[in-house]
């Protein structure tokens, strides 16, 4: 059962199975690849890795608690943890949002920004010998092309819409 032409499901064909089943497999392996590197040479996840990238890269380092569950694409509640673990490890810190008092801001500190420089060579060098040192400039901009457009045919464009990180 590979096609809609079965009279069933709208199945994959067998190419779109293996595209898929590529991308599944690929997409596991460098996320572990990319976690076991930034847990061995920084002692953190990709994700709180990818937290304090974000965080450098606001005005003042600095980026409301909603704000940056919405651009990390994880809930509130794993945010909140997330950045506690951070806060635990003098990375981060949590302040009241001046202009709305029942917002907050993740404030990436002094040693946040220290640890971030120094994890920061390990990290792209992972990325670099994982991804691009395997592609041919004429595939990594290709593979660019590509994910932009998956990624703008699933970015929803109503404000209403039912996301985790929304809530």
């Amino acid at each position: 059962m590979t096609t809609a032409s079965t009279g069933g499901p709208g199945w994959l064909t067998d190419e779109e199975q293996s595209v898929w089943s590529a991308y599944l497999h690929a997409t596991t392996l460098m996320e572990d690849h990319l976690d076991r590197q930034l847990q061995r040479d920084a002692g953190m996840p990709h994700i709180y890795y990818g937290l304090l990238v974000q965080l450098s890269r606001a005005p003042r380092r600095r980026k409301r608690m909603t704000e940056l569950a919405k651009d990390a694409k994880i809930t509130r509640s794993r945010l909140s943890h997330a950045v506690a673990r951070l806060e635990k490890n003098g990375w981060v810190r949590r302040e009241d949002c001046p202009s709305d008092k029942r917002g907050q801001n993740a404030v990436l500190t002094d040693d946040g920004y220290a640890m971030l420089a120094r994890s920061a060579p390990g990290h792209v060098d992972a990325v670099r010998h994982a991804m691009f040192a395997r592609l041919t400039p004429d595939q990594v901009r290709s593979l660019g092309e590509i994910m932009r457009v998956i990624a703008a045919g699933l970015q929803p464009e109503d404000t209403d819409a039912d996301l985790p990180w929304l809530r």
